[in-house]
């Protein structure tokens, strides 16, 4: 990877063909200026290039690799750098298409960044005018998935198997997959496995529950399987991620 010619938390940065799997305790989008880049993130395969962005949430395994010349826009965002609401919403879809007021925003931050260091007055304004051209603030149609989603985040704990979803909204398990790459570019069990993981994430830093009530309440059969799940995702433990939790407390 070639040295960054910008200090933290934005970079412009290279990659080359060998593998360089990571995973950080923040949160990363990366805006390719030039070339592509094929990325995996949390096991969400895609390639992204001028068009495209990629979200790499906080603690998710994430590999970026190219056999062409490429350069990119890395900003790190940190705890209290985006509210829950939205980094949960740059999350379920982690590649984004890139509108055109998006690109133009990138191509100023590369100019900007290429000039030196970047004032963090004006890399604030420019990350909340960036996030909401990823996100759009237009009306979105509504999804075909809405009902299936709430009720699933609603009732963690039970035993969902694509089937089962599927039997939720009147669909087969084949239409089911379908429409869940078309808007939410994953598959049924990735995001169910994704929304327990991240509950779990969540009563560990803000609860007492002990970790084996704290990992049935989120569809685990037991704390350890949870610990399996945290470990490949997170490369920790829940007793790790609590410690760390009331740490940045």
């Amino acid at each position: 990877m070639a040295a960054s010619t910008t200090t933290s938390p934005i970079a412009i940065r290279s990659y080359g063909a060998d593998s360089t799997v990571d995973r950080h305790d923040f949160a990363q989008i990366v805006l390719p200026l030039a070339g592509s880049l094929a990325m995996d993130i949390a096991g969400r395969e895609a390639t992204i290039d001028r068009a495209t962005a990629a979200y790499v949430e906080a603690g998710a395994r994430h590999d970026q690799v190219s056999r062409a010349a490429n350069r990119s826009i890395v900003l790190d965002l940190h705890a209290g750098d985006l509210d829950d609401r939205t980094a949960e919403r740059l999350a379920r879809r982690p590649y984004i298409p890139l509108a055109p007021e998006a690109g133009g925003l990138v191509d100023y931050m590369a100019r900007l960044a290429g000039r030196g260091p970047v004032p963090a007055h004006r890399l604030r304004l420019w990350t909340a005018l960036l996030v909401d051209a990823l996100l759009g603030d237009e009306p979105q149609p509504r999804s075909r998935l809405a009902p299936l989603l709430a009720a699933v985040e609603s009732r963690l704990a039970h035993g969902w198997t694509v089937e089962a979803m599927a039997r939720t909204v009147g669909i087969g398990p084949s239409r089911l997959h379908a429409i869940f790459q078309a808007e939410l570019g994953s598959t049924p069990r990735a995001w169910l496995s994704a929304r327990r993981l991240e509950r779990a994430r969540h009563l560990l830093a803000h609860t007492a529950l002990p970790i084996a009530e704290l990992a049935c309440r989120c569809g685990y059969a037991d704390q350890s399987a949870l610990t399996r799940a945290m470990r490949q995702a997170t490369g920790t433990t829940p007793a790790a991620w609590r410690r760390r939790a009331g740490a940045r407390d």
